[in-house]
This record gives structure tokens, C-alpha cells and sequence, in this order.
């Protein structure tokens, strides 16, 4: 099992799609790339803490590839627009890659300079890519958000 970890606005809706993948075990949501140490979704929201919304994809690299993770990923949000997607407006809801390996930074690298180059988006990405320092799970009330809310 391996992880990549993603942030890329409101993390609900991005688990949920990321739950959907074949080959994804987890998919737990939290908070990365910030200076508190165990932060709480409050204190994230504030804009203090410096830390992205993130989802932690724990996946089988025999069914996935982290290529095909990226794939979603570029899919789930405009990599474009700087601490905002859609509706959300905050540092907290940046564009963001937090890799495990070097292997996963080449491969962002990669994925980052030919969305550039294929015109895929209009304007330059703007996505964060950082190694993952810490992962702070997020209270159990986000945890899969929308199947406890009733949406498919």
C-alpha cells in the first residue's frame, strides 16, 4: 500500500471522488503543509495555521498508478486559481501536492509541466508541490461527509 496525499479545495467532495477509484483502499481527509501541530478544521479555517485541506489516498500501485491519481486529481479542480476553488475562497483550500517519494515529485514535475505545455488550462498552475511533512487526520464528523450526508 502506498499514499499521495492531495488538497484541492473542500476536501469532501474530493474523498468522495477519490473513494470511487479502483484500486483506492482510504481515503481519509485532514490537514497538511501547515505550522500547528494538530490543528482543528476551526483553526484551519481561520487561515492562521498555513495548512491546505487535504485528502490522504492510500492506495494498491498494482490497480493505481500515482500517474493515474495525478489524472484525477487535475480532473477534481481548476490547478489554476490561488486559494480559491469554486466557492471556497482561503489558503486552506489551495491547490496542493504533498509527495511521499522522489518518484512522486518527478512524476507532479512531469504532470505539471505538460498540463503546461498541452494548454490543458489557460492560465499557469499554481498547484503547491511540497514533500509531506505531517498529516493530521480530521474530525470524525468529515470522514466520509457526503455518504453520511446521502449523496452518491
Amino acid at each position: 500500500m502506498e499514499k499521495a496525499t492531495f488538497g484541492a479545495g473542500c476536501f469532501w467532495g474530493i474523498e468522495h471522488a477519490f473513494r470511487k477509484v479502483e484500486g483506492v483502499q482510504e481515503a481519509p481527509v485532514g490537514y497538511a503543509g501547515g505550522a500547528t501541530e494538530d490543528p482543528t478544521y476551526e483553526q484551519v479555517c481561520s487561515g492562521k495555521t498555513g495548512h491546505t485541506e487535504v485528502v490522504q489516498v492510500e492506495y494498491d500501485p498494482d490497480k493505481v498508478t500515482y500517474e493515474e491519481l495525478l489524472e484525477v486529481f487535475w480532473g477534481l479542480h481548476d490547478p489554476t486559481t490561488l486559494n480559491r476553488q469554486g466557492p471556497d475562497i482561503g489558503t486552506q483550500y489551495r491547490s496542493a501536492i504533498y509527495y511521499h517519494s522522489p518518484e512522486q515529485e518527478a512524476a507532479a514535475k512531469k504532470a505539471i509541466s505538460a498540463l503546461e505545455e498541452n494548454g490543458r488550462f489557460r492560465n499557469p498552475v499554481v498547484t503547491e508541490l511540497a514533500p509531506i511533512d505531517n498529516f493530521y487526520m480530521g474530525e470524525d464528523y468529515h470522514q466520509r461527509y457526503f455518504e453520511k450526508q446521502g449523496h452518491h
